[in-house]
This record gives structure tokens, sequence and C-alpha cells, in this order.
């Protein structure tokens, strides 16, 4: 294979990476006694600084960032101004922006350049203070050569939030070995509807599911060293019409309950560093711009020390797009005072437009002291400020001299064979099988295998929006992927060695092409089953049909897809749908006449494998779904977290059931669940009650059962959803087994924002829910329970996690 040359970064004019940074001329003083408080320490150093090394340290560089095109951000390519970057580092240096995620280069090569651009950095300025650099990690490091995970929609998919955390300190463990220092992840948005292009992104429609999974990631990441950066704070994903970008009308309960526990859970409990503002703006306050949301509840209510990082070019865009600032200057002075620290992902605002503004009055300098103290703070917890800090990254440990690119050039390995089992076993955790309408799957020995669709023959198709391949390595179509991606076509191809597997596209994901058609129907009606494997494409900017920008105006599948499984189905074969998506798409026209429904939402690089594996039945498919499944592709926006008005009522002659629910997820083996120690009937409004279910596998075939923990709350000083989730467990159980399962619910868990606009317990009845879905169809035990004692308020030290004990059962 290969591999791609070092990247275009600035010249090391043959300076060693070796050794301890500080030169000899670099003034030391208590800011680089690591004996003494932190807080001390940067005191001292912002006594020392001019104005202008403040302001540097307030802002990101990118270096190699396309001025032409789109790139990899929004307006990238009117948004980047040329840097001097000699000029610009003698006053120091915030960030580095994406050494290794703004074109392909060697992992090895990459990390050697990025230290001699550190070694420069720290010669060039006073103070010798070395960048943070930080990356996109969404879904693994976005590098070239790195694992591709599968995306966040299929972490929701698993139910699995101790997986998460491997998964998540491998990323981190990836990251720093070469040098970075902070994450750009994970997304903790929930979906609000299902046609915004970033739904891959998330982990789900419910705030409960995401904040744990969102939280497991966090600690998986910080575990390894990494700062990770909580996004999209916040209400980016409840955006009008579910347009990218667009103004968010959600009302303040919805965010209260709904927008911002998973942020809230993700500080508390995971110990984020970070937060990325978003892009919205909501109710005409760009989030950017709003000193309630980044400073009175961030800050003062939530008690977060970290810093605030701005959404690439959104300090710009209170200018450019929102229109709540005159220029440059003023758009400094907005962010400043909300409270956004950093300046991503290149400087535009916070250089010399800021200095100008302090000099001039039109901004207090005591604004980039609060911002510069947080920074250096962080600086100070990674070290950055040490007077033995080394350029040198983990991978680089132990050279005299700085090695030459030719002789470190493939030295540096990021898809390891521990990274490709943990996202071998995520994407076959998270794969969902929807329907098995006449017990076709598993697939017994098939002679005849007709594999067709627009998806099964592509690599790119297991890949999500932010996963190298298909953010980057799409605008270099000469350069090798960098990781090896089985196809579903290939991966059938060896679970079935003594089957006829044949292929035939059908048609694109996209265009109106129904001209091969006639092609897959002739395989199809040849074989004894035919696998349709159909779905999305992920892109940037409507170059795809998921991903950023890439927003659906309904949830039809994409282009002809549709037409594809009606002349398939018409064959009398059987076919087993299998959707490989960004998003659910709307499945009730051939809810009935398919013979088996498999759904994927990106699985990465070992997705192909994966999928065959469930076909086949070497792997039990556990997956549930994190979002629910719609019958007609209209009637949105709509989740499962409806109050009463929003069901089915007889009201409206639009029924807005879901085809498949949220929780919803089948096995090739059966389940009974037994009812557990009984819970009293009373609890304090500040008390706790323990609730159970015995689960037993009684099928031929060992499986994992997901118990859900559902809350419903018969009537309140407001509306509240019919249900909602409190609580989960992935139950793995071999054949024959049992276990018990066993909830400690808080009745902090009940809380929700009443009249008054406070969060608060309130008395009276309230039904626990044990079920398989968040359908009232799939209850399997109720536990009814009083709320006793006076309405309490709910604040920041209230439990937001049930936890769960799963405990073997004998005989």
């Amino acid at each position: 294979m290969a591999i791609p040359p070092a990247p275009d970064a600035p010249p090391a004019s043959g300076a060693s990476v070796t050794g301890a940074a500080p030169a000899p001329h670099h003034p030391s003083g208590p800011w680089r006694d690591a004996s003494l408080a932190p807080g001390e320490r940067v005191s001292d150093l912002i006594g020392r600084m001019t104005l202008e090394e403040k302001t540097a340290q307030l802002y990101g560089v990118w270096v190699g960032a396309d001025t032409d095109g789109d790139g990899v951000a929004p307006h990238q390519n009117d948004m980047v101004d040329p840097v001097d970057w000699d000029t610009l580092i003698t006053r120091g240096l915030g960030q580095l922006t994406r050494p290794f995620g703004t074109a392909p280069v060697d992992p090895a090569t990459g990390a050697l350049a990025l230290a001699r651009a550190q070694r420069r950095i720290v010669e060039a300025n006073r103070f010798g203070i070395p960048a943070l650099t930080h990356e996109e990690c969404l879904a693994g490091f976005t590098a070239w050569g790195a694992t591709a995970y599968p995306v966040p929609l299929a972490w929701g998919a698993a139910f699995d939030p101790e997986l998460v955390t491997r998964m998540a300190r491998r990323i981190g463990d990836d990251l720093r070995s070469v040098g970075v220092h902070q994450g750009l992840a994970p997304v903790l948005d929930v979906v609000r509807d299902l046609r915004w292009g970033r739904v891959e992104e998330t982990v789900g429609e419910d705030p409960y599911l995401v904040a744990t999974i969102g939280t497991a990631y966090v600690r998986g990441l910080e575990s390894a060293g990494v700062v990770a950066t909580l996004k999209h704070f916040a209400g980016y994903s409840a955006s009008a019409g579910a347009r990218n970008l667009a103004p968010v009308r959600a009302g303040a309960r919805e965010l209260a309950d709904v927008i911002l526990p998973p942020f809230e859970m993700a500080l508390r409990d995971g110990g984020a560093r970070s937060v990325m503002h978003s892009y919205a703006e909501i109710d005409g306050v760009p989030a950017a711009a709003d000193p309630r949301l980044l400073t009175g509840l961030l800050r003062d209510d939530w008690g977060f020390t970290g810093t605030v990082v701005a959404d690439y070019f959104g300090i710009g865009f209170l200018e450019t797009l929102h229109k709540v600032a005159a220029d440059r200057a003023d758009a400094a002075r907005v962010a400043l005072a909300a409270g956004v620290d950093v300046e991503l992902p290149t400087v535009r605002s916070y250089g010399e437009a800021l200095v100008a503004a302090v000099r001039d009055g039109a901004v207090p300098e005591a604004l980039v002291d609060r911002a510069l103290r947080r920074v250096l703070l962080q600086k100070c917890a990674l070290g950055l400020l040490d007077a033995d800090w080394s350029p040198l990254p983990p991978v680089l440990a132990g050279s005299d001299e700085a090695p030459a690119p030719e002789t470190v050039r493939g030295t540096v390995d990021l898809d390891t064979p521990a990274n490709r089992e943990t996202a071998r076993l995520l994407a076959e955790r998270s794969v969902v099988l929807l329907a098995d309408n006449g017990g076709v799957l598993p697939l017994d020995a098939p002679a005849r295998v007709a594999v067709v669709g627009p998806r099964a023959d592509d690599p790119l198709a297991m890949l999500g929006c932010y996963s190298f391949p298909g953010h980057v390595g799409v605008s270099h179509p000469g350069v090798p992927v960098g990781v090896d991606i089985p196809t579903v076509l290939a991966a059938l191809t060896g679970e079935f060695p003594r089957a006829a597997v044949r292929f035939a596209e059908g048609c694109d994901v996209t265009g109106p092409d129904t001209s091969r058609i006639a092609d897959a129907v002739a395989l199809a009606r040849d074989a004894d089953v035919c696998v349709a494997v159909v779905g999305d494409r992920a892109g940037l900017f409507g170059r795809g049909t998921s991903g950023e920008g890439c927003d659906a105006a309904d949830l039809s599948l994409p282009g002809v897809q549709g037409e594809l499984l009606d002349a398939l189905l018409a064959t009398g074969t059987p076919v087993v749908a299998v959707l490989v998506t960004g998003r659910p798409y709307a499945l009730g026209r051939w809810a009935d006449r398919l013979a088996a429904v498999v759904q994927a939402f990106f699985p990465g690089e070992e997705g192909g494998p994966a999928l065959a594996g469930v076909l086949s039945g070497r792997v039990n498919p556990s997956g549930r779904l994190p979002v629910s499944v719609p019958y007609g592709p209209g009637g949105q926006p709509w989740t499962y977290l409806q109050p009463p008005l929003g069901l089915a009522g007889g009201v409206s002659n639009l029924d807005p059931t879901p085809l498949y629910p949220f929780g919803h997820g089948l096995s090739y083996t059966s389940f009974a669940w037994e009812a557990g120690a009984p819970v009293p009937g009373e609890i304090a409004t500040d008390g706790q009650a323990h609730v159970e279910v015995v689960v037993r596998n009684t099928g031929a075939r060992d499986g994992a059962e997901v118990v859900q923990l559902y809350l419903h709350d018969p009537v309140a000083q407001t509306t509240r959803p019919h249900a909602r989730l409190v609580g989960y467990a992935r139950v793995p159980l071999a054949a024959g087994e049992a276990a018990r399962v066993g909830f400690r619910f808080h009745a902090d868990l009940a809380s929700f924002t009443g009249l008054g606009g406070e969060r608060i317990v309130e008395p009276g009845e309230l039904e626990l829910r044990l079920a398989s879905s968040s359908s009232a169809d799939d209850v399997r035990h109720t536990v009814r329970l009083r709320l006793a004692g006076p309405q309490r308020p709910a604040g920041r030290d209230r439990r937001m996690h049930c936890p769960v004990r799963i405990t073997p059962v004998t005989g």
C-alpha cells in the first residue's frame, strides 16, 4: 500500500525535536514551577504577558486549510485568511488545528512534522509555550490509516456503555501517541427530526441513552489524557425543518428536559474538560453570543471550569450569518462576553481585530484575561507549561536526533488488531434485526445467493461522514483508503464459501437511472435468497445523502432504491433488506413483503463481516433501535418522547405511530422475563426503590437481551412524555442461562421542569415499566410507585444515572 508523504507543515529549519523545549532565552519564574498550584502559576504568567501574547493563546491556526473550495468545514474557502506563520508564532499560539485530519499523511511522518512545528512555536515565542493540538475523533481518530469505528448512532444501537468506553480509550491512546491533546467529540445532540443530515453523528433520540453512552465515551477519551470536547452546545439538532444550521425554536422545557441533560451528565460524571458551542440560534440568540448559556448555565449553575471552544468559524458567523455583530472586532467582543474562550479553526476575530478593540476600549481586557486563564490552566494540566516538556510524542520518544521522514514512514500503526477487534465487537452488537417475517434468517447454507444494491460492494458504504476516508480522503482520489474495509459482498462470499454468491448493483444510491434494475431482478429470480443492500452515501454539504449539510426532504429511501426493492419483491424470491444508513428510513411500504429486515448504522471498517455474521447466524443480533423507524416518509418531526397529545388519538387523519419503536430489536433466541422481588408501593420524593426482573434465555442459542426501564407519569403539573427511558442493561446469556437484573431507581430520575421553570420532583403516582422497547405492547412488567412527601427542587446534585446490577441465577 502506498503511504502518503509528510504533510505540508511549517519547515523545521533543521532543528532537532528532542530534549526539553524551552530554550535558554525563555524567561523563568513561578509559572514554570510544577510544585506550585496551577492557579498560582497561571496568574504569574498572565501578569508577564503583553496583550498580543495574551490573544495569541486564544486562537488556533489551520495549516494547509484549503481556501479554494468547500474543504471540510462550511464556508472554509471564504473564512480562512493567509497566515504569516513566522511572524504569528513570535507571540505564541493557542492551538494547532488538525495536522493529521486535513490531508492524508503517514502517521509517523505526521508526528514528526508536528513535533518540528511545535519546536518552532516554542523557540519563536518569548515564554516557550507550545500549542495545544486538536483533532476530530467522532468515529475514530480522523487520520489516514486510523481505525474507522462505527458511528455514534451505532453506539446507541449497541446499548453497551462499557464497550464504548473501551473504544474511546483506544482512540485516545492513538491520539496521544502522535502528539494530539484534544479530541472534538462526542456529539451529545439528541435527535429531534430524523431528516437532519447529522443524525448519524448522534447517539439517538432519547436523552438518557445519549447521556449515558456519551458519558461513557468521555470517560474513555479522558482516561487516555485527551481533552474531550462536548458538542454541539446546545440545541443544534432541533433546527427548524431539519436544515443544518437553521434557527431553533425549542421551548425552555424541551431544552431543559431533553437537550441539556446529556451535556450535564458528561460534565458531572464523565469529567469532560471542554465544550464546543453550537452553530444554532435559539429564540433569536446564537449560542456563541449567549452568556446565559455559556456562562450562566454552564459555569455558574453547573460549575464547569474548562474551556469553551468555537465550532469552526462560529465566531465569524456572528458577523456573516447571524448578523449580531458588525465586524470582526464586534464578533470577538460578543463571543468573549458570552464565554467563548478559543477561536477555531484559525484566527479571524481573536487576532489583530481583538487587540485593536481592547486598545480602543471597545473590549475590556478583563474578558481576554478570563478566557486566557482558562486556556492556560488547561495547558498547565496537560504539562505544556512545564520546564521539561518535550515536543516528542510517545511514538518518537527515545530518539537522540530528529529522524528523517523516510526512516519513520510506516512505523506507526493506528489500526492495530486490538483496535479492529473492538471495532468488530461494536459493529456486531450494533446491528439491529428489525423483522424476520418468514423465519428466513439466519440463512441456512443457501446454494445460490443474489447480492444486489448500491451499498453491497462499496467499502465507503460502511463509513460515516466524519471518517477520514469519507471526510478527507474523497478529495484525494489517488491515495489509498488506508485501512482494510471488507464490503458486505466480500464478507458474504467468505461467510458462505460453498454458495454461488453473485452480485448486481441494480442502481446508484442517488439519481433516477433504473436501467440496471433488470439485471438485479434476473439475478434474484435465479437465487434461493436475495440480499438487498441499500442505504446512504455519507458526505459533506450535499455531496452525500447523510452527513453534515446533507439533510433530507423526507424519509424515503434515496434515489430509486425503493423501486429496486419493489422489483426484487416481485420475483417471488425471499428478499432480505439490509439497510446501511446514517438515519432510519420509512419502511412501511415493504413491511409485510420483505422476508427480513436488518439495520446497520454506518458500522465501520468491520461492518461488512458483522453483517455477514448476522445473516449467517454466526452472530446473534442484539442491537436495539436508538431511533424510531417511521412507517411513512412524511409526518416529521417525531420521536417517541411524545406527551399524550402527540400520540395517535383519532383527532387527525395522520397516525405518527412508528413502524418499529425506539428500543426495538429481535434475536435468534428467545427470552422469558419473570417479575423480581416486590417493590414497596411508596417512597419519599428523595427516596429510592430497587426494581428487578429475572431474564432467562429460553432458546437454543447464546444471545443478549436489552432490558429497558421506562418511566410513565400519569398526572403532572406540565405535560410529560407518555414514556421515557430511565435505565437499561445489556444482558448476555448463554442458552438456558438466567440473570437477575436490578435497577436502583431514585426519585430524582422522575424530575422535570415544573410550572415555575425549575427542575422539581413532584409527589404522586408513577409507573415503572420493564420493557423490551418503548412500545406499550412490549411492556413485560409494571411497577406502580407513589412518591410521597413535599415537592422538592432537583438541582445540580441530583442523581442522573440509574445504577444496574446483573447477577447470575442458578437453578
